[in-house]
């Protein structure tokens, strides 16, 4: 190996840029921009304002927020929805007259007061609601005009009331302690804005309304036609906004019992950079609680900062329109960018040096030197299935196959004429295995492991299993669950190809060539899922060995076969036994002499093997062209191998014409014939195998019985 080899080799191995790619595809990258803004701002005004940390000006400042969390939770719901409301600072300034008037003026009792607040400004989102939601009004333009109404009636009512109000104190310790009152030193209206933080995330996150609204932020289009009610939904967003005003504007009044004609004016301004700065877009769609509440944070602090600071009334306002201005840029420019950048950073090739290739000649002096004798192979289901990847028998010997849009297809012993769909799974059926009580598993794509009873009835038995620790992505659920086999036990080992990428993707898994894949095991005595294998590549192909106590795995891009034990002495340990094929290993399967089969998805090319030691090549060529145009191997010539538990290889069978299979992904040996599949083709073979056993089936060969 050269110099610049052994450079590149470690470079790869000790600097992990696809780590870079991880992060950038994290939901919580979006609030790193907020919190290094916090960050850097709880930090400048701790060192230009004295007593900046002490009790009582943190007392003061926390609230403040709050009063000031209530208004920026309804801006951003609302915002979440794809509308906006300006309308919260008359609303607010509602709710503190109305508290006041109910609590100074009528003598309400707080249980009773506190409602009727909640009500009339939830009454306020609620005409904008009606007027947004299902009479189609511009919200801008409708909040506006709501914004200019309820602060006439505010200005209105102050001037009746406004003295008879200042003259009036409510006798109630309840009213005081919303107000001033300090549990365990912390501020009520913080603590109660906090288990609103913890409420709006959970309703956004966890609840059907929650996701609701975020569809309709995200394409209000597409939420109505898959059957939201989306005019419902948005009038619904607006009640909350206007009754968590309400709530906002009742602490406000237990605080200072006053009322102006100043109150909540700009607090709209205030409350939407918020909202913004925090990382909630503009657009819908995108946002959280956890966003909104460090927006609140940065925004007062701010504001509150500039007043203790000395700077005039207008400085104030001047800076919360340029932070508004440049959170709209960023949000707007990192939301048109983030996925340029993503598909430029997230495909990371590592370095691969496979051993040469081993000689295929016809007639060179080689286990794998190439024939034809798939030539004739029948075809079963010709036009008639699509992406049959793997084929598999039940007891009565009728023929089971998946197709790419979802069907597990079956056909009929003894003819196999005649196709007809046996159950349908959602996703794209890969592996395929039998176990002791005739259930047929199968690896779904994107979905995980399950479970087909004789009766068509489908049960999820996993789809998630422990998470690598101190991973980045979530590795957790299942990606790209391929193929599995049935220990005598009834654990089910199945193999995950890759975590980083999912089936319309999985190319470029081929073109990173780390190890991005695992071998996991569930076990249905107790409903536990765990991974046993990690840093595999491209595991795809399993099949339990004949002691009961191991399997075979396949390693795709590694070309190469590996024994792992799962049980007995050597259990825990991997042993390679074919660690340089001629082509890319896919499924394997028992043959009726004691031997495996083992399916070729590709074979390998010089430019294939000179591209994996050419990471740099590869991560150009991933950022530039489009992924039917990446260098790929050569998946036009199907080849078949039979090897035994040593790794001897003992029967090479080609198809070097590529008429019949130019892409066999799985074998399964049926009473003296030899049944292939591909993923890309559009029929299943039949070959007639003249050394085998003609009574053999795999359900015996695993379960026992009636051959």
């Amino acid at each position: 190996m050269s110099v610049q080899e052994t450079l590149t080799r470690w470079r790869n191995k000790y600097i992990p840029d696809h780590v870079v790619g991880e992060i950038l595809s994290k939901n919580w990258i979006d609030n790193m921009v907020p919190f290094l803004a916090l960050v850097v701002t709880i930090v400048v005004f701790g060192q230009v304002i004295p007593d900046f940390y002490s009790l009582s000006s943190m007392s003061d400042t926390t609230r403040q927020l709050g009063e000031f969390m209530f208004i920026v939770m309804a801006m951003m719901i609302v915002m979440v929805g794809g509308g906006i409301d300006l309308s919260v600072g008359s609303n607010y300034a509602l709710g503190n007259f109305v508290a006041l008037y109910l609590m100074n003026l009528v003598g309400l009792p707080v249980g009773v007061a506190m409602p009727l607040v909640v009500v009339a400004c939830a009454l306020v989102g609620l005409l904008n609601g009606i007027l947004i939601g299902y009479l189609g009004l511009r919200a801008f333009i409708t909040t506006l005009v709501t914004l200019i109404i309820v602060r006439a009636l505010v200005d209105m009512l102050l001037l009746q009331y406004a003295v008879d109000i200042s003259m009036a104190m409510p006798e109630s310790m309840i009213w005081e302690y919303i107000g001033i009152g300090s549990p365990m030193g912390i501020p009520f209206s913080f603590l109660l804005a906090v288990a609103l933080v913890i409420v709006v995330h959970l309703f956004l996150s966890r609840t059907r309304p929650g996701w609701h609204i975020m569809a309709i932020g995200g394409s209000r289009k597409s939420a109505y036609n898959v059957g939201i009610p989306v005019r419902r939904m948005v009038c619904i967003s607006y009640v909350i906004s206007g009754a968590l005003c309400g709530v906002a504007g009742a602490l406000f009044a237990a605080r200072l019992n006053s009322a102006g004609s100043d109150t909540g004016i700009g607090l709209e301004i205030m409350a939407l950079t918020a909202a913004v700065v925090g990382g909630n877009s503009l657009g819908g769609g995108r946002g959280s609680a956890t966003k909104a509440l460090m927006g609140a944070v940065i925004v007062l602090l701010i504001t509150n900062g500039l007043v203790r600071l000395g700077f005039q009334s207008g400085a104030a306002p001047l800076a919360l329109g340029i932070i508004l201005l440049a959170a709209i840029a960023i949000d707007v420019r990192w939301l048109k960018n983030r996925y340029k950048l993503l598909a430029k950073v997230y495909v990371s090739p590592a370095y691969l040096a496979l051993p040469p290739c081993p000689a295929t000649d016809p007639g060179a002096d080689s286990p794998y030197a190439q024939n034809d004798k798939l030539r004739d192979v029948r075809l079963i289901g010709l036009g008639e299935v699509e992406g049959p990847e793997d084929v598999i028998f039940d007891r009565d010997g009728h023929l089971y196959t998946g197709t790419r849009f979802g069907d597990i297809v079956r056909f009929r012993a003894p003819d196999y004429d005649t196709p007809e769909i046996f159950a349908h799974t959602g996703g794209h059926p890969l592996g395929l295995a039998f176990d002791r009580e005739g259930n047929l598993l199968v690896c779904v794509a994107g979905m995980g492991l399950y479970l087909i009873t004789p009766d068509a009835e489908i049960r999820k038995m996993t789809d998630e299993t422990n998470r690598t620790p101190w991973s980045i992505i979530d590795d957790s659920r299942l990606k790209l669950a391929d193929d599995l086999d049935v220990a005598p036990d009834g654990r089910v080992f199945f193999s995950e190809a890759t975590i980083r990428y999912g089936m319309s993707n999985w190319a470029y898994d081929a073109l990173e060539s780390r190890g991005n894949g695992r071998i996991i095991c569930y076990d249905p005595a107790t409903n536990r899922t765990r991974t046993v294998l990690r840093n595999l590549i491209f595991p795809n192909g399993i099949c339990m060995a004949h002691d009961g106590q191991s399997f075979f795995f396949a390693e795709t891009w590694a070309c190469r076969i590996s024994r792992y034990w799962f049980a007995g002495d050597k259990a825990g340990t991997v042993e390679n036994v074919i660690d340089n094929l001629p082509g890319y290993p896919d499924n394997i399967n028992r043959a009726s002499d004691g031997s495996y089969w083992l399916a070729l998805v590709g074979m390998r090319t010089p430019s294939m093997d000179l591209a994996l030691k050419m990471p740099g090549f590869r991560r150009r060529m991933a950022r530039r062209i489009s992924p039917q145009e990446l260098i790929f191997p050569n998946i036009n010539t199907g080849c078949v191998l039979k090897f035994d538990e040593a790794g001897k290889v003992l029967d090479t069978l080609w198809d070097l014409s590529g008429e019949n299979h130019p892409m066999i992904t799985s074998m399964r040996e049926h009473k003296g014939y030899l049944y292939l599949g591909g993923l890309l083709n559009n029929r299943i073979g039949k070959y007639k195998l003249d050394d085998a056993d003609p009574e053999w089936t795999g359900v015996a060969s695993y379960w026992g019985g009636a051959k």
